[in-house]
């Protein structure tokens, strides 16, 4: 396994030494192993969880409480997805469904969180239209 010192990591994922700490203090990072010196020691797997929290923050505008319930939930589905295919092959139909409708009911959970927040972005995007509109319509009075 590859490890990286958190130089590496700031500037594989274009984050501040600084922020990757705080994700790391709040939750959002899971904690690094440690070299004998104490120095941290990063995994491509942390590599892979910040790169996930950019693209949420950046993309979705997701606030750190809105960062940590989508990873939080993120996690389980996941935790979800390998406790299925672990024993797919030895349970019942009946169980297979309940752990899938279950796999389910935590996808809505985070499709209504992105919801939640498209439904803001466009409520912003109509304000600025209808502005834009506005403004057409006075410039094309003024010919």
């Amino acid at each position: 396994m590859d490890f990286y010192k958190i130089d590496e990591v700031a500037k594989e994922s274009g984050l501040t030494k600084r922020t990757i700490r705080y994700y790391e203090e709040i939750g959002l990072l899971p904690a690094p192993q440690r070299s004998e010196g104490g120095m941290r020691l990063y995994t491509s797997h942390h590599i892979d969880i910040l790169n996930k929290l950019i693209r949420a923050r950046d993309a979705l505008g997701f606030s750190l409480q809105e960062l940590q319930l989508y990873m939080s939930t993120s996690d389980m589905l996941e935790e979800k997805r390998q406790h299925y295919r672990k024993l797919t092959d030895t349970l019942s139909e009946d169980r297979r469904k309940e752990l899938l409708r279950d796999m389910d009911e935590t996808l809505v959970k985070q499709l209504e969180l992105i919801e939640a927040k498209m439904k803001n972005i466009m409520a912003i995007k109509s304000e600025f239209e209808e502005l834009r509109e506005r403004i057409r319509v006075r410039l094309d009075s003024m010919k």
